[in-house]
């Protein structure tokens, strides 16, 4: 069971001001897991409530910073950019494929990717998560029941493939599964 906002208050309240204040660092970095992580070691979070409520304690500080927290960009999903990154590709491109990962971070997002010949290889060119994804389809795009990062990514993944001529490559676009067989050259 986590603490409730009032007990995590109390508890942020109670630290010493150099502790808040590498705890805001990390947050204001967006640096989620080394804030958790400076929580959960200073041995302060009352027990059993753990890293679910250390969890809480950086949510809170991420709320309480807002537009200040220096978040990561966003990779582009417009046909344009991401042809741009095909073109700057260290091969010649023979597909474009998503593929599904995940962190404690993000939770579920699909990362596609230019796959190469001469020399093989991939080269990234989006990382799509949930926020990525509702930008890219707009707050009323119907994707139901799908997850929203899949449509997006195979959408963008689709039009480049389409505009380089390769095939495209999505296995489980349905289900989140970061271990769905690859593309096989």
């Amino acid at each position: 069971m986590g603490m409730d906002k009032a007990a995590r208050t109390e508890w942020w309240e109670s630290l010493p001001a150099g502790i808040r204040d590498e705890i805001d660092g990390y947050i204001l970095q967006d640096s989620l897991l080394m804030a958790v992580k400076v929580i959960t070691e200073i041995g302060l979070v009352p027990r059993g409530t753990g890293v679910g409520s250390a969890r809480l304690i950086a949510d809170d500080r991420y709320l309480h910073h807002g537009d200040r927290v220096a978040r990561e960009p966003e990779s582009p999903l417009d046909l344009e950019s991401l042809a741009c990154r095909a073109a700057g590709c260290g091969g010649r491109v023979v597909a474009v494929e998503a593929i599904w990962d995940g962190d404690t971070v993000h939770d579920r997002f699909v990362r596609l990717l230019a796959i190469t010949a001469d020399p093989v290889g991939e080269a990234p060119m989006a990382t799509v998560y949930w926020s990525t994804a509702k930008r890219y389809l707009g707050e009323d795009d119907d994707h139901h029941p799908r997850h929203p990062v899949a449509v997006a990514a195979e959408r963008a993944g689709r039009a480049l493939a389409a505009h380089l001529s390769v095939p495209f490559h999505f296995a489980g676009p349905d289900t989140p599964d970061d271990e769905a067989p690859r593309r096989r050259p």
